[in-house]
């Protein structure tokens, strides 16, 4: 008994380390240039729906349910989809807009896991009549996931994702041209 009680102390010992050295927070972005002017690019950036057409969330399962609440583009619309294990289940809200600059979003994932955060995304007018987005999003890591955190990133989870669909962002503004 006498070593079964040190065993459990050193293994609460340990949590308790791992959990004061573990990342409390994530913040992932990417960005990419595109060689269009920022008010045609804001216009698939500010609507949901328009965000599906670049999502690449939405082509790895193109038969997910969708539903749209609210006025598209204006703070309260929601985003709701329900898909395979590639999407999950989860909604995304417009929480704030600053017109042709950044939008804002609160991103709720309901299934595979419960977890929330921030999204945003900010459009920056270059030279040229050329147009920078930065996508991202941040989140707090919650006890026991942030000590799983020390052993999984975070940016390599959802990096490449945000980097396809940035691509796709691009590829569909100059298939507009």
């Amino acid at each position: 008994m006498y070593y079964v009680l040190i065993i459990i102390g050193v293994i609460l010992v340990l949590l308790i380390i791992l959990s004061l050295i573990a990342p409390k927070s994530y913040h992932v972005f990417r960005s990419i240039e595109l060689d269009q002017p920022t008010d045609k690019v804001w216009n698939h950036l500010k609507y949901l729906k328009k965000q599906q057409e670049w999502s690449p969330w939405a082509r790895k399962d193109p038969n997910m349910d969708q539903k749209f609440t609210g006025i598209d583009g204006e703070v309260g619309a929601v985003s709701y989809w329900n898909g395979n294990k590639d999407v999950g289940e989860g909604e995304q809200e417009i929480t704030k807009v600053i017109d042709g600059k950044r939008i804002e979003q609160d991103l709720r994932f309901l299934k595979p896991y419960k977890s929330q955060s921030d999204c945003y995304m900010d459009l920056e007018e270059l030279e040229g009549n050329r147009s920078k987005v930065t996508w991202g999003f941040t989140g707090n890591n919650k006890f026991p996931m942030s000590i799983m955190m020390l052993f999984m990133s975070m940016d390599k989870m959802v990096g490449k994702d945000f980097e396809q669909g940035l691509k796709n962002l691009k590829s569909n503004l100059n298939s507009q041209v």
